[in-house]
């Protein structure tokens, strides 16, 4: 375990997540602090911090320490910032943003390599989100297994999440482009990725984003990705974090998955959120 000296670093699970106090985010951090936070996330995969008062500005510059801003091609609404999302659910939504396990934005060409998501305003209970750990996921394998896998890619799509064949504006706060010149983004990834940091392997397939297996029918791939998908979450791989209003989470979006939990039917809860370019 690294030894922190600017930071605290408290892990919440065996699995992954950790508790980060002893910052303040919307200050001028200096470098030193600023590389501690980034062991900590690759050390942890997903990292917390509590009490935070963070403005839209200040939440930008944030996230620039740690890269470019990716900017969402599927929440660009002709609003006139177009580096942050908003993630609202309202009472009487059937749906929330994120109720499935995945990793973000899967389908581009180079996925973001993480997010900082902030609360305004959530639920006094309720309204957790799940992370799982896929170094994790991976390593629990077979060698069989691993030897299958080893060099196919599997196809990502967002035709699930967005535009007018997805149906999801109809049943949610949080809108995306379902126009008719939306068009689906489409690419193929290793299913067994090595991050580029820490050049550990890990299972890089979600539900939501993966369609089928490279050279493989989506019958044919899917009791393979099926099993992966049940596989890659089983609770020993999991952490869970509870939110309040001022806490942030920054996740590693190249070896995790995650999942919002939707069971809070009655209470507003708004978000924002800026993704980091890979």
């Amino acid at each position: 375990m690294t030894v922190y000296e600017r930071i605290r670093v408290e892990p919440i699970s065996g699995a992954l997540g950790a508790e980060i106090s002893g910052v303040d985010v919307a200050g001028e951090l200096d470098a030193a602090t600023i590389g501690e936070i980034r062991q900590a996330l690759l050390e942890h995969l997903v990292i917390f911090f509590r009490d935070q008062e963070l403005s839209v500005a200040r939440h930008k510059s944030f996230t620039r320490r740690f890269g470019d801003i990716f900017v969402h091609p599927n929440y660009q609404l002709g609003q006139e910032d177009k580096e942050m999302v908003y993630l609202l659910r309202r009472p009487g939504d059937t749906s929330v943003a994120g109720e499935k396990w995945h990793a973000d934005t899967t389908m581009t060409a180079t996925p973001p390599m993480g997010a900082i998501l902030h609360a305004l305003k959530v639920a006094e209970y309720g309204g957790d989100t799940l992370f799982a750990n896929q170094y994790l996921a991976y390593e629990a394998l077979s060698d069989g297994m691993k030897e299958m896998l080893d060099g196919l890619k599997a196809v990502h799509s967002d035709i699930r999440v967005a535009g007018p064949q997805s149906d999801v504006n109809a049943k949610r706060s949080s809108q995306v482009r379902d126009d008719a010149n939306w068009r689906p983004t489409v690419n193929a990834h290793p299913i067994v990725s090595v991050h580029p940091e820490t050049v550990r392997k890990c299972l890089f397939v979600n539900p939501v984003y993966t369609m089928h297996i490279e050279g493989m029918t989506e019958a044919e791939s899917g009791p393979i990705l099926n099993f992966l998908y049940d596989h890659q979450c089983r609770p020993e791989f999991t952490c869970r974090f509870g939110w309040k209003p001022g806490s942030i989470a920054f996740w590693d979006n190249r070896c995790t998955v995650h999942l919002a939990v939707h069971d809070v039917f009655d209470r507003v809860r708004h978000m924002q959120r800026t993704q980091i370019a890979g």
